[in-house]
């Protein structure tokens, strides 16, 4: 699966020096998930729920937390492309 544009919006969250340390390091370990060798529908979950820890921090900046809400939705949505092949 092609997980680009999701780690497209994950590389510019975490090379932004203005999103606090432990939000980045968060989103660092949802890029992980999804560069792994587990099955496809593990990747995505571990990264929507790395995602989705952080998702309410009060810390973040708002643009963000929509950059990571857009990245939850490509990966719902690759989820369910990954369901049906099944």
């Amino acid at each position: 699966m092609d997980y680009k544009p999701v780690i497209e919006i994950l590389d510019r969250i975490i090379n932004d020096r203005t999103v606090p340390r432990n939000i980045r390091e968060a989103v660092e370990k949802a890029k992980n998930a999804l560069n792994g060798k587990e099955e496809e529908e593990l990747k995505i979950n571990s990264a929507i729920v790395a995602l989705d820890e952080i998702s309410n921090d009060p810390n973040m900046p708002l643009y963000t937390r929509t950059q990571i809400w857009n990245a939850v939705t490509l990966l719902e949505q690759m989820r369910s492309k990954a369901k049906k092949k099944k």
